[in-house]
């Protein structure tokens, strides 16, 4: 039986105290203990940025890979192995903006990745920027005006380019971000989680007292359904004095990437193994 602590890395995060980071932190060990999965299983790809840090404070494999270019890795990580639970740790400003292409993409080819997205509204590791996710008017020290820009709605983008799950937690509803991770890892098909992380030392906007006051729970209204495009889309849209949280869209049985090569339909690159036309000089080079 996996526990927490299983997970237990003797490396102090440098977070600022309260950051929102530390709930999405203790939800995703939770998270992965619950479903009994081991730290040797699972691969964490991550970005550049505060939330990109959360597997160097975590016992698991991990690969921290260039600014804005980690679902490109984790693609093909995922396609090397598929025993590996591969999971992406990023902020809104690595993952919406640099990697904003590489998102469209592995939402239409639903590649079998948990994307967690720790969305704070800025650029936190860099010290205020605004970021794609900014609203519209946000002053930070490069928007002095305040920003011009509308902000990105990552769950409409994800909709829009077909993801089979699409979901938004919040790191102040520990329980409930527990369960949403955990759903996503069950969930076979690229699974987009997008958290609310407040940012306490640059958003004085975005804090905890904000979302507090407005956020709800998506699955805890009688008539809503997961499966149901449309209404997801509209969901995706509210923004003001109520914020849905939770599971906007889940669409079972679609095929993955994977699923689609029949090179890898049965078995990961990983277990085909080398082939006789290799000559023995790159065999021994790299075996």
């Amino acid at each position: 039986m996996v526990e927490v602590q299983d997970y237990y890395y003797p490396l102090k995060p440098t977070w600022c105290p309260g950051c929102g980071n530390f709930g999405i932190w203790n939800a995703f060990k939770s998270a992965l203990a619950n479903q009994n999965i081991e730290p040797h299983e699972v691969l964490v790809v991550s970005g550049i940025g505060c939330g990109s840090k959360l597997p160097d404070y975590t016992r698991v494999n991990s690969l921290m890979t260039l600014h804005g270019r980690s679902l490109a890795v984790a693609t093909g990580a995922q396609l090397s192995n598929h025993d590996l639970k591969i999971i992406l740790a990023h902020g809104d400003g690595d993952g919406y903006s640099m990697g904003g292409n590489h998102l469209i993409h592995a939402c239409r080819r639903n590649i079998d990745v948990v994307d967690i997205y720790q969305n704070n509204k800025i650029y936190g590791l860099t010290k205020g920027q605004y970021s794609p996710t900014s609203d519209k008017g946000f002053v930070t020290k490069t928007t002095l005006a305040g920003s011009i820009e509308k902000s990105v709605n990552p769950i409409a983008l994800a909709l829009a380019a077909g993801a089979t799950f699409v979901s938004r937690g919040f790191a102040g509803e520990l329980e409930h971000l527990i369960w949403l991770i955990e759903e996503a890892l069950k969930h076979r098909g690229y699974s987009m989680i997008d958290v609310f992380q407040p940012c306490v030392t640059f958003n004085k906007v975005n804090t905890y007292q904000f979302y507090n006051k407005r956020v709800y729970k998506l699955q805890e209204e009688n008539e809503y359904d997961s499966s149901d495009l449309g209404a997801a889309f509209a969901k995706s849209q509210e923004w003001g004095d109520r914020i849905p949280i939770g599971i906007f869209y889940q669409k079972k049985g679609e095929p993955t990437y994977q699923e689609h090569l029949p090179v890898l339909e049965n078995k990961s690159l990983v277990k085909h193994g080398l082939r006789d036309s290799v000559p023995e000089e790159i065999k021994n080079e790299f075996m």
